[in-house]
């Protein structure tokens, strides 16, 4: 959540921000109604307990039934205030950056650098649900059966793919600093919420259990990201990173029409994710270091890809900068993102209430930033578009080889 004191002391600037993420600056004037009344009651609220105790230390047993009452009375509307500024503080986004690129949807995304080499087939390339079904790799018929739409099984090689993607990200990462972690996949409304996730389960984008009153998650960031929470951490041991995988669920609620076949946008999928806490001056730095990762296991792979950043009203909404790594998908001649990384700056720690020790004796609220290492689905269609062959095998990119077991995949008769 946006810091109230900004908003307070602020507006304009607020204003700004949030208008660049294409929400109305409404937002900060309704904010501001709630918390002067929220301020005006809760110094009344102190002022009359202070004046009660004085009464009972003055065995005034009568004013102090009296402000008794009238506290009950005001405490109330308080709670009521109290109830409503903090949900209208879930609503706004985190800021962008001043420098980041306006603009109003992905149109106006800046490509900031293309890696690799297209692939020149020298014959029409086949999709890879094609490719998929041929090879027996992906089964979205059956599963369509079991579980419905936007699901699918993932058989034979590419489950070998997919854990040999799981083992680069997962050794790439431990060697540069990060901690391995296997996150829960089920939590609590108010974690959500203080991650800056309140609109993910406004859009009915969540998978909610009710009995349980218990959310899937939507990435793993969702689970990994609180692990400090309620935390005071040393700054000596800042940065501290996490590499985490995780199966996460989405309804895909904004997206009727969108990818409705094959794989690409689906209600589960697996995930290597990236988790940093750093200090606020240290976190541009580490956002870069985080792309340079993505980058590194992307060039690994010897996939072609584009590095995005992301203009203000395409960017998620705890984000003060995003990057997007997209990846060349052959058959539709174009590149389609497979991977983001963010700078929430303390939005995400102050939800969540997340600090550190400065070496001065301060208690600062850290900045978190995510990555993904690799969303697996959207790997596998680039390994199988980018690396088939004329006759309709797969060839296993050179850094899998050894997990995989062989050289390329073919037809089993």
């Amino acid at each position: 959540m946006l810091d109230p004191k900004l908003i307070r002391e602020n507006p304009d600037k607020v204003k700004q921000g949030i208008k660049a993420k294409n929400l109305s600056s409404k937002l900060v004037d309704d904010f501001l109604d709630f918390d002067e009344k929220w301020r005006k009651l809760t110094k009344e609220s102190e002022d009359l307990r202070a004046e009660q105790k004085r009464a009972g230390e003055s065995k005034d047993v009568e004013r102090a039934k009296k402000l008794k009452d009238e506290i009950k009375n005001l405490e109330e509307n308080l709670a009521k205030t109290t109830q409503n500024r903090d949900a209208l503080i879930l609503e706004f986004p985190n800021l962008p950056f001043e420098d980041v690129p306006v603009g109003k949807d992905e149109t106006e995304n800046k490509i900031l650098r293309e890696v690799g080499k297209k692939p020149d087939f020298g014959f029409e390339p086949k999709d890879y649900l094609t490719l998929a079904k041929n090879l027996d790799l992906i089964d979205v018929e059956k599963a369509g059966e079991i579980s419905g739409s936007r699901f699918g099984y993932i058989k034979n090689e590419a489950v070998l793919l997919e854990f040999a993607l799981i083992d680069l990200a997962m050794k790439t990462l431990i060697k540069e600093g990060f901690s391995p972690i296997l996150p829960p996949v089920l939590i609590k409304p108010e974690i959500m919420k203080g991650m800056g996730k309140a609109n993910f389960i406004k859009d009915k984008d969540a998978y909610h259990i009710p009995e349980d009153d218990l959310y899937l998650v939507g990435s793993s960031e969702h689970s990994i990201g609180p692990y400090h929470m309620n935390e005071v951490l040393n700054e000596k041991d800042l940065p501290k990173r996490y590499v985490g995988f995780s199966t996460c669920f989405r309804r895909e609620a904004g997206s009727y029409g969108k990818d409705t076949k094959g794989i690409l946008r689906v209600h589960q999928f697996d995930k290597v994710e990236m988790i940093t806490f750093s200090k606020p001056e240290d976190s541009e730095s580490q956002h870069q270091f985080m792309l340079s990762m993505q980058e590194k296991l992307m060039k690994s792979l010897e996939l072609p890809y584009r590095v995005m950043e992301i203009c203000t009203g395409d960017m998620t909404f705890a984000d003060a900068r995003q990057f997007d790594v997209e990846t060349w998908i052959p058959s539709e001649n174009k590149y389609r993102e497979t991977q983001s990384c963010s700078n929430t700056t303390d939005y995400q720690s102050r939800g969540i209430n997340a600090k550190y020790l400065t070496k001065d004796g301060k208690k600062e609220f850290v900045h978190m930033l995510n990555g993904t290492a690799f969303a697996i689905g959207r790997t596998l269609i680039a390994i199988i578009e980018n690396f088939q062959t004329k006759d309709g095998k797969i060839k296993i990119p050179k850094v899998l080889k050894d997990y995989v077991g062989k050289k390329e995949i073919s037809p089993k008769n």
